[in-house]
């Protein structure tokens, strides 16, 4: 028996088929996988995912520890604002990748289960010399509300300060209401929020989204609305033997002038010498696109010509099968993806493949 959120008897309840994930026993589907992308994809749809780690860091070096810890610069931010970031190893591998939120003298990370302990003991080990205190908060739980009803249907259930902010957060912002925090992120591709509040006021409010037509989604709409969304997972899309520039997330490295963040010589010895790039694949025929599947690139054969998919899948909204592939730098056009030992043709593509329920993927 894995680790169990507050909200597992509902899941249990509402007829989830539970699994491993990370050693949390989570819901994969209530029924219809499908049905549950669709109702995010279309209307709103809700995911627990209170097995991702929170972590309080605060302290009066609290900024300058995040600053050499993450590739992306908390300083680039507001107060009020989250952040995406890779947490990154000496040799520029990406340990997990992060959302962290700024306040007003202090900062609060939500990390993956899966990495938890790999990641505690890393923030603990760089924390020498600076004056911070790290601090996980378990007590807490966290409900993802999305699609493009998912505010409203959310908003109509809460009052005050609150309702204001789950109307009016724009995305990427976030507000402290009470002991709950309501953030406008999300790893769908849809408008929504994020709420981090106590383990103890979950369940109520997770009835409170059902009985308001909020759909329960598992991991199996979870992983196809995030691959549609041109999303990583960890894992699967970088580890710690990736870095961001391999891993399509260089947008998230600040590369600032003066700021000795972990990881930043091995980046830019990576810039300097050429790496392979993370792009979209849309299959141009019958079949499914899975992880490592191999992608021929060019008109040739061999290491040089080679790549491999990371993650694939059929998508519900586009009724194609894709994937997110790590190539040679420079592939374009079309490629050729080994299934069953046949080389079917695929296209290359600028990810997302869906934004707000549109497809807005571009040819390379």
């Amino acid at each position: 028996m894995g680790h169990r959120t507050p909200l597992y008897d509902e899941h249990v309840a509402a007829g989830g088929k539970m699994v491993d994930f990370g050693g949390w026993d989570m819901p994969i589907h209530y029924g219809s996988q499908i049905e549950e992308h669709h109702a995010v994809r279309q209307d709103a749809g809700m995911f627990d995912v209170s097995h991702m780690t929170v972590v309080d860091v605060s302290g009066t070096g609290a900024r300058d520890y995040l600053r050499r810890l993450l590739a992306n610069d908390v300083d680039s931010i507001e107060t009020g604002r989250a952040l995406y970031s890779g947490m990154l190893n000496e040799g520029g591998g990406v340990i997990d990748d992060l959302i962290v939120y700024k306040g007003d003298k202090d900062y609060r990370l939500v990390v993956n289960c899966a990495t938890r302990d790999t990641d505690l003991e890393w923030m603990e080990q760089q924390a020498g010399g600076f004056a911070v205190d790290i601090r996980e908060r378990p007590e807490l739980a966290m409900i993802a509300v999305q699609g493009p009803e998912a505010r409203a249907k959310l908003a109509a259930l809460l009052e005050d300060d609150r309702r204001d902010a789950v109307e009016n957060l724009p995305a990427f912002a976030f507000a402290d209401c009470g002991d709950w925090t309501i953030a406008g992120t999300g790893y769908t591709g849809e408008d929504g929020v994020e709420i981090i509040l106590p383990g103890h006021h979950a369940v109520a409010l997770w009835k409170q989204l059902a009985d308001a037509g909020v759909r329960p989604a598992g991991l199996g709409a979870r992983d196809t609305l995030r691959l549609e969304a041109g999303m990583n997972l960890y894992g699967n899309d970088m580890d710690g033997t990736v870095s961001p520039l391999e891993a399509a997330m260089g947008w998230t490295v600040k590369f600032n002038e003066g700021r000795d963040f972990i990881g930043r010589e091995a980046l830019e010895r990576q810039k300097e010498k050429g790496h392979h790039r993370l792009v979209g694949l849309v299959l141009e025929g019958k079949g499914v696109l899975r992880a490592h599947q191999k992608v021929i690139t060019g008109d040739g054969e061999g290491a040089e010509f080679e790549g491999e998919i990371t993650s694939g899948t059929f998508s519900p909204t586009l009724g194609k099968s894709i994937a997110l592939a790590r190539v040679p730098a420079g592939t374009k056009g079309q490629v050729r993806v080994e299934i069953r030992k046949k080389h079917l043709p695929a296209q290359v593509v600028r990810p997302p493949f869906v934004r707000n329920g549109k497809t807005v993927y571009k040819p390379l």
